[in-house]
C-alpha cells in the first residue's frame, strides 16, 4: 500500500473533526433532551447482532445493505446493523415486554453496504423514535409531530410532509387476486409511475375492469388534500378497506393542519416506500433545496410477530449528520475559553476548578509550550491582578 493511502477511509465512511464534531454533539444532546420531554426512553442497541435476529421481519433491501461476518467464538453469522429500527422492535417485543404504550428513542451509527446515491454516506448517525402498543391516528400524529420538531431543533425550519398509506395498495392487490410475486412486480411498476408498463401488466393479469381502473388511477393520485376526495371515487373498487385507509389519512391531515399549520402537506397514494416493511401510513419530510427526503417513517405493525409478540408500531428516523449539514443557521461553535499559562497553573488550581465547575472551558498551558491562548482556541486568559485571579478578555 502506498503510505499516503494508509490514511484514507472507505468510500462513504466519515469521521467528525472539531469543530463540526462539537456541533453534532450539541445537536445530539438537544434531541435526546427533546425526546425525554415527550416521554421517550433511550435505548442503546448493540452494533452487531446475530444475522437472523437483525434481519427478521425486514425487507430484502435491508439484507442487501447489511455487512455480514462470522463470530469467531461459535461460527454463527453476525450482521452489522444497517438500520436500528428492527433492533428497537426486538427490545420492545422480547426484552421490555410491556403491555401498554411504550415510547423508545435511539441514536447511533449504522453501517450500510451501499451509499444513498452518488457520494452518499454509508455510515449515517441514525436518530429516531418509535411508539409501540397503539394502532390509532393519535400515535401516527405524535410521531409525525416529533419528527417535525426534530427537524426544527436541528435548524430545518421549512418542512414539506409527504403522506401515503400502503394499506390502499394492499387492499387493491387483494381485490385483484394477485399472488405475492405478481403483487411485488406490480408494486415496482407503480413505484416507477410507468403508466404504459402498468397498462401492459394489468392486461396480462386479467383483473376485473373496476379493479384495473383503480390500480391505474393510483399512479396519478398525488397532490394536495383534494387528492383524498378524488380517491374516494377512483378507488371505490377497493371497498371498505380502502375507504378506511382514506378515513385515516383524512383525520390525520385535518389534525396536522390544525396543530402544524406551517407544514405543507402533500399526498401521494402511489408512493409505497417501504412497502414490504410498512403496513399503514407512511410519511417523509422534505425541505427546499434538497432533492431527497430528510426524514421518513411509518407504521409497521407486523414486525414484532417475528419476536413472538406482535404489537402495533409506528416511528421515524433520520440522519443527524445530514441534518447538521443542511442547517447553515446553526453555525459551528465559536472558539472560546480561558487559557492559563503554564507557570500559573499550580497556584491557580482552586480558581481553575471553580471556573470549570461553572461550566467554563479552561485550557492549561504545559511546560515548554510556545503556543498561547489563541492557538488553544481561547479568547480569555487567567491572570493575577493585585493578588486576585481575574479572567481578562484578549
Amino acid at each position: 500500500m502506498i503510505p499516503s493511502e494508509r490514511w484514507l477511509l472507505p468510500e462513504g465512511v466519515e469521521e467528525a473533526l472539531p469543530p463540526y464534531s462539537e456541533r453534532l454533539e450539541q445537536a445530539r444532546r438537544r434531541l435526546l433532551d427533546l425526546y425525554h420531554t415527550w416521554g421517550y426512553e433511550l435505548v442503546i442497541p448493540p452494533f452487531v447482532e446475530y444475522l437472523e435476529s437483525l434481519l427478521v421481519g425486514t425487507s430484502r433491501d435491508l439484507d442487501l445493505q447489511t455487512f455480514k461476518l462470522v463470530d469467531q467464538l461459535n461460527g454463527r453469522q453476525l450482521g452489522v446493523r444497517a438500520d436500528m429500527t428492527p433492533q428497537v422492535a426486538r427490545i420492545d417485543a422480547h426484552v421490555l415486554n410491556r403491555s401498554g404504550p411504550t415510547r423508545l428513542c435511539y441514536m447511533g451509527t449504522v453501517l450500510r453496504a451501499r451509499g444513498d446515491g452518488i457520494g452518499g454516506s454509508r455510515s449515517p448517525l441514525q436518530v429516531g423514535a418509535e411508539l409501540y402498543g397503539h394502532a390509532g391516528v393519535d400515535s401516527d400524529l405524535e410521531v409525525i409531530r416529533l419528527m417535525i420538531e426534530t427537524l426544527r431543533q436541528t435548524g430545518v425550519s421549512e418542512v414539506h410532509l409527504d403522506l401515503g398509506h400502503v394499506g390502499i395498495y394492499r387492499a387493491l392487490a387483494r381485490c385483484a387476486g394477485l399472488g405475492q410475486d405478481d403483487e411485488y412486480t406490480l408494486f415496482d411498476v407503480i413505484q416507477r409511475k410507468s403508466a404504459p408498463e402498468l397498462e401492459i401488466m394489468l392486461e396480462a393479469l386479467h383483473c376485473r375492469p373496476e379493479v384495473r381502473a383503480a390500480l391505474e388511477a393510483l399512479v396519478g393520485l398525488h397532490g394536495d388534500r383534494q387528492v383524498l376526495a378524488r380517491a374516494r371515487s377512483a378507488l371505490a373498487a377497493g371497498g371498505r378497506a380502502v375507504a378506511q385507509c382514506l378515513d385515516h389519512l383524512e383525520e390525520l391531515a385535518a389534525r396536522l393542519e390544525r396543530l402544524e399549520p406551517e407544514v405543507t402537506l402533500h399526498f401521494d397514494l402511489g408512493e409505497l416506500r417501504g412497502y414490504r416493511y410498512h403496513t399503514g401510513v407512511v410519511f417523509a419530510a422534505y425541505t427546499p433545496g434538497v432533492g431527497k427526503e430528510v426524514a421518513r417513517g411509518g407504521r409497521y405493525d407486523d414486525i414484532g410477530a417475528a419476536f413472538g409478540r406482535a404489537r402495533p408500531a409506528t416511528g421515524f428516523s433520520t440522519d443527524l449528520r445530514a441534518l447538521c449539514e443542511l442547517a447553515p443557521s446553526h453555525a459551528e461553535p465559536a472558539p472560546g475559553g480561558v487559557f492559563v499559562p503554564a507557570e500559573d497553573v499550580t497556584e491557580a488550581e482552586a480558581e481553575i476548578r471553580a471556573l470549570r465547575a461553572a461550566g467554563m472551558r479552561v485550557v492549561c498551558g504545559l511546560a515548554g509550550q510556545r503556543e498561547g491562548a489563541a492557538a488553544m482556541s481561547c479568547d480569555r486568559v487567567l491572570v493575577r491582578v493585585d493578588g486576585i485571579w481575574t479572567v481578562k478578555d484578549l
